[in-house]
């Protein structure tokens, strides 16, 4: 049920593109068990851009946890950046990544919140093949916890200019909890 909500999601046209069928799925992933990484691999070099939609919860004990994003297997500490700004309702915090193993993108509900809420993450990943540039990305993220929640907004910097052919997505706090779903398309030009 969850991949095919993302993709009725995905075929609306939402993320400020109006193109019709501007969105191809290239792959859905969705954890069983629990898992520590959900990789999109053998991204092919055919889009503009990349979009990742996914719904996920966590197995860490307590109400968030974040979700990390690498490319290319890449894990050199000078190469991730990023920023964050994230709210509650009664509070907001920011933070910054400098030079570290990947950049935070989103945040998820975890294991302290009542059973069954997941939250809704956007990541777009932009010109993903274009090898004159660095790359960068920017996610949204959050969840309703019966009058609790978090909205969570993150923007990352790949100090790299090789194409993006992998993606990692990990929760170091934690596992990617059953049920959780991540889907990828490519974003035509």
């Amino acid at each position: 049920m969850l991949p095919s909500l993302i993709g009725v999601i995905a075929s609306s046209g939402g993320g400020g593109f109006t193109v019709s069928n501007s969105y191809e799925s290239i792959a859905t992933l969705t954890a069983s068990g629990s898992s520590a990484t959900l990789q999109f691999t053998s991204i092919p070099s055919t889009y503009q851009h990349l979009q990742i939609r996914m719904l996920t919860r966590s197995t860490r004990s307590a109400s968030s946890s974040n979700i990390f994003i690498g490319f290319n297997g890449d894990t050199n500490t000078s190469n991730y950046y990023g920023h964050m700004i994230q709210g509650d309702g009664s509070s907001a915090s920011a933070a910054a990544k400098i030079g570290s193993t990947t950049s935070f993108m989103s945040a998820t509900s975890a294991a302290s919140n009542t059973s069954g809420i997941f939250s809704g993450v956007v990541i777009d990943v932009l010109d993903y093949k274009n090898s004159n540039k660095n790359k960068t990305s920017r996610g949204l993220s959050g969840y309703d916890a019966n009058g609790s929640g978090l909205i969570y907004f993150a923007s990352g910097l790949w100090m790299n200019t090789a194409a993006i052919t992998s993606i990692e997505l990990t929760d170091p706090l934690g596992n990617f909890a059953s049920g959780s779903v991540a889907a990828l398309y490519g974003i035509k030009g």
